[in-house]
């Protein structure tokens, strides 16, 4: 969260733009709560961990939209809370939304904490960077959290130009020093550091411009700014305590996303360049989605997904694992009144062949209830590898969630 003075009063004054417009008129809830617990496969492998079994949590995520002038003025709220009975970390909440949006003609205003995704790619997005990964959520790094925002976006014929003022840094989240997913070395969770001599009062910039042209889906992005992944720098805290420390560099990082529709067929590219963290490198993921309607003359719909992932950045960067490795998967859908889908996948290592295998499996129950299931494992996994914190923490995750 933002901290300080200059925190509360930017949560401030989003709170009274809310209250007035809310006290003047009515307002629309939604949202969901859910039971999710984790369960672990095999006992943890540091003696700090919890031992294998099952690791209850609970969300709550209510939302709040307003709308008046006949649509050109909307105000959302979509605060989010987790309890975890093992993670003290993962007990956390944050605001995901909380903003006035305003449209007036080709312009769109956006106030307030916002989130915003980038990206085609199915197994990694590059491009995604103005919002930071809420780890402890997810190890996918799919979860974000809410990022003050001054975003302003402008449609015309060639395109759409949008472009973001970030006031006050988000720092990632992790697992807590005695939690699973951790990996092999306690993480200093407050005591970043940081490139920027004003640290996490920063105001980072972006830009976007995105254009569809035929069967293309284009997308050019940049950003200047605290960067999003941080480096984890071994340091002694106390006499005899080693801890990886948060570091988080000023980059710059110019983006590119494509995405063709050919019938059947989607074609998919990220990349991007990196300069501020060593020396400047880029990265891609790119493939393709083939899908295989009504099969067998059924409604389900199987998509089959390939993708390559490389990554150059060197060892003073923030290490990543998908620096070589190839994604493969299936996307099963039953189109049915339940609308159960399944995606089957898994990234794995060309080189020394460890994997990251997955199963994400959702079904709807009535008109309010959702049953969710997610199966991580590793496999193959070095002893010295960056995976190898990892290699006992395989989960399975159901997720019962009743929506309001």
């Amino acid at each position: 969260m933002l901290r300080g003075s200059a925190g509360r009063a930017y949560y401030g004054a989003v709170f009274v733009l809310i209250a007035r417009q809310s006290m003047a008129e009515g307002l629309e809830w939604a949202g969901y709560g859910a039971f999710e617990p984790r369960t672990f496969f095999e006992s943890a492998q540091y003696e700090q961990h919890p031992h294998r079994g099952v690791s209850p949590s609970a969300v709550v995520a209510p939302e709040l939209r307003y709308e008046w002038a006949e649509g050109s003025d909307r105000i959302t709220v979509i605060p989010f809370y987790r309890y975890d009975a093992n993670d003290e970390n993962r007990t956390h909440w944050d605001l995901r939304e909380a903003n006035w949006q305003h449209f007036n003609g080709p312009w769109t205003w956006l106030v307030g904490v916002g989130k915003v995704f980038w990206g085609v790619a199915e197994s990694r997005h590059l491009v995604d960077i103005v919002n930071q990964t809420d780890l402890v959520e997810d190890i996918d790094l799919e979860e974000k959290l809410g990022q003050p925002m001054i975003h302003l976006e402008h449609w015309s014929e060639i395109g759409t130009l949008g472009v973001f003022l970030l006031p006050g840094f988000r720092e990632r989240t992790f697992p807590a020093n005695d939690a699973r997913l951790r990996g092999p070395l306690p993480i200093a969770n407050h005591d970043a550091v940081y490139d920027s001599g004003v640290g996490d009062k920063r105001v980072d910039f972006a830009l976007r411009w995105t254009r569809a042209v035929d069967s293309w889906d284009i997308g050019l992005s940049g950003f200047y700014g605290n960067g999003r992944e941080p480096r984890l720098v071994p340091q002694l805290i106390a006499p005899g305590s080693l801890f990886l420390v948060p570091h988080y560099d000023v980059i710059s990082q110019l983006g590119l996303d494509v995405q063709y529709t050919q019938e059947a067929w989607l074609w998919k590219l990220e990349m991007i360049g990196r300069s501020g963290q060593g020396e400047e490198f880029g990265a891609f993921v790119g493939g393709f989605e083939y899908t295989f309607y009504s099969v067998q003359n059924t409604n389900t719909d199987i998509g089959v997904l390939a993708e390559y992932l490389y990554d150059a950045r060197d060892d003073a960067a923030p290490p990543t694992t998908l620096d070589d490795d190839v994604f493969v998967g299936a996307r099963f859908t039953l189109n049915d009144l339940d609308d159960t889908n399944i995606l089957v996948g898994a990234n794995i290592d060309v080189n020394n062949r460890e994997a990251i295998s997955i199963v994400e499996a959702q079904r709807r129950f009535g008109e309010r209830w959702t049953l969710s299931a997610e199966l991580r494992l590793f496999s193959n996994v070095s002893e010295s590898g960056l995976l190898a914190g990892f290699r006992k923490d395989g989960y399975l995750s159901l997720d019962a969630a009743w929506y309001f």
